[in-house]
């Protein structure tokens, strides 16, 4: 065995430690905390997740035999409204991941300014390699697990990565059996049938879309011909390109965790999202020529749409990007290290938690048709997010250019001044 030497190990911690997305999720709190006058305990209370649980369960699975699983459910902030956040089935999945992804729901439903405070969950578990059967069996006992934490008034979960709204359908079914009648606003992106709503699917994605183009506007970039790249080909990148190409937007790529495709040409973004339904993945997609995932995000553009995970842009790929616009469909794919190297080349992000914000936004309409039991037309809905979405995005936009600060650290300000402003009303109990 290989003996490492001291300043190895220091090297592989601060490796370690710069890859934590708890950390970093923490490091952006602290940067845009300087900016406000916060009390030592406000701030200390909100830099930390009030409450999460661990729980170890048995599954059955259909070889006879029976599997423990590991899962999580973060609540970090419910000053503002009840938890609200997805659940992920990963093998990657980890306590300090879902810390930091509860962190940013809070910060997203802030500036946002919808009722709603921070939550995520996760089951370390691969359901690619399951059956449909055993997806059921772990989620229904998940669900029973957390189930301590869960309430139409308290914590709602939603789809997050490899869950959809099938699963969220067993969680809901399983909930409301605990409690002896049908309970549809535990849980939103459900299918429409038992209470979703429509514009849900498409949410994320519109989202995405609406503050892409509020910063084209912004920096005079023409919509029209405007040359996009999608990292991530799954529900909100998918839905992003083809929302962008109905835009006169042209899509040059685009990719899965397989690899990438590339026509400087462009794509139909709507064939490209039917081939990888029938495929399973983009590559292969007939007239492309293929690239790496890394290779796709250095390529020039206007638009760059990362969608995949955490850490997609670091301190070792930034100088490399090209993009004029990066808009984040997904949530923390962009390190502290990261966004300062593209600040400083004149790169326009906009950050996860207000460009991806459109998922939450829907669910909390979805939250609010169900608790009333009247539900609207998918027109009401984008005609709503797309009043969210523009009003937040100028809410961020004046504050960066107010505090010549990124538009990350201005949605961070925000956010937390909205949240430790009703921390400070609400008081501290007893």
């Amino acid at each position: 065995m290989i003996q490492e030497t001291q300043p190895q190990l220091a090297t592989r911690a601060a490796d370690d430690a710069a890859a934590n997305p708890f950390e970093i999720a923490q490091r952006q709190f602290d940067k845009a905390a300087e900016y406000l006058d916060l009390k030592a305990g406000v701030r200390a209370w909100l830099r930390v997740p009030h409450r999460e649980i661990a729980v170890n369960f048995p599954v059955h699975i259909d070889d006879g035999s029976v599997e423990i699983f590991t899962g999580y459910r973060v609540q970090h902030n419910t000053t503002r409204g009840p938890a609200k956040g997805g659940i992920r089935y990963h093998p990657d999945v980890t306590l300090d991941e879902v810390r930091a992804l509860s962190m940013w729901m809070t910060w997203k439903c802030a500036v946002v300014n919808i009722p709603y405070g921070g939550a995520k969950g996760g089951v370390i578990c691969n359901p690619k390699q399951m059956s449909q059967n055993e997806l059921e069996n772990l989620t229904r006992r998940y669900t029973s697990e957390i189930s301590v934490f869960m309430s139409p008034e308290g914590d709602i979960p939603a789809p997050d990565v490899n869950t959809n709204p099938q699963v969220m359908a067993w969680i809901m079914d399983t909930y409301s059996m605990h409690r002896g009648y049908s309970t549809p606003a535990v849980v939103t992106g459900k299918p429409i049938e038992i209470g979703g709503s429509l514009g849900r699917n498409e949410a994320t994605g519109r989202g995405t879309v609406i503050t892409t183009l509020e910063a084209l506007e912004h920096l005079e970039i023409p919509v029209e011909g405007a040359e996009v790249v999608v990292q991530g080909y799954g529900n909100a990148g998918s839905v992003a390109a083809y929302l962008l190409q109905d835009y006169g937007a042209k899509i040059i790529a685009m990719s899965d965790s397989r690899g990438g495709i590339y026509n400087r040409d462009g794509f139909d973004a709507r064939e490209v999202k039917d081939f990888k339904a029938e495929t399973g993945s983009v590559v292969e997609y007939p007239g492309a020529e293929g690239l790496t995932n890394a290779e796709l995000l250095e390529l020039k553009c206007d638009v760059l749409v990362p969608e995949m995970e955490e850490h997609t842009s670091t301190e070792d790929n930034a100088g490399h990007i090209k993009a004029k616009v990066v808009a984040e469909a997904a949530n923390g794919p962009t390190t502290p290290e990261a966004d300062e190297i593209m600040y400083e080349k004149g790169i326009f992000v906009i950050p996860d938690i207000l460009c991806n914000a459109g998922g939450v936004t829907v669910s909390y309409f979805e939250w609010v048709q169900d608790l009333q039991a009247f539900f609207w037309s998918e027109g009401e809905i984008n005609q709503q997010l797309e009043g969210i979405m523009v009003r937040s995005f100028d809410d961020v936009l004046s504050i960066s250019q107010e505090k010549e600060a990124d538009m990350r650290t201005a949605a961070y300000i925000l956010a937390i001044k909205r949240v430790s402003d009703a921390t400070t009303i609400r008081g501290i109990y007893p």
